[in-house]
């Protein structure tokens, strides 16, 4: 289904890389960046309730829908043509 717990995954299709003085924005991408995350697991959203009514006919249909999603940790992002550049967890090793 989706990825793997501690599976690392790449994602090269960045929108925008920032640090504290440079900012590089794309066109729609940036060209060379990309992002390292490690995958640490399937977690399930808040639900939904989804409620189909007709009016006058007695139609009443109330289901509920919990849409999976994968918590990713970021480890590093590479800017296009630098080295990559470790990133620090906020609220220790979670």
């Amino acid at each position: 289904m989706g990825i793997a717990e501690g599976e690392n995954v790449e994602l090269s299709r960045v929108l925008l890389v920032a640090d504290g003085k440079d900012t590089l924005i794309g066109n729609p991408t940036v060209d060379g960046a990309k992002v390292i995350a490690t995958s640490l697991g399937e977690i399930k959203g808040d639900k939904m309730i989804v409620f189909r009514y007709k009016n006058k006919v007695r139609y009443r249909r109330k289901t509920g829908h919990r849409q999976l999603y994968t918590r990713l940790q970021i480890k590093e992002i590479v800017k296009p043509g630098g080295k990559p550049r470790k990133e620090k967890v906020a609220g220790g090793d979670s």
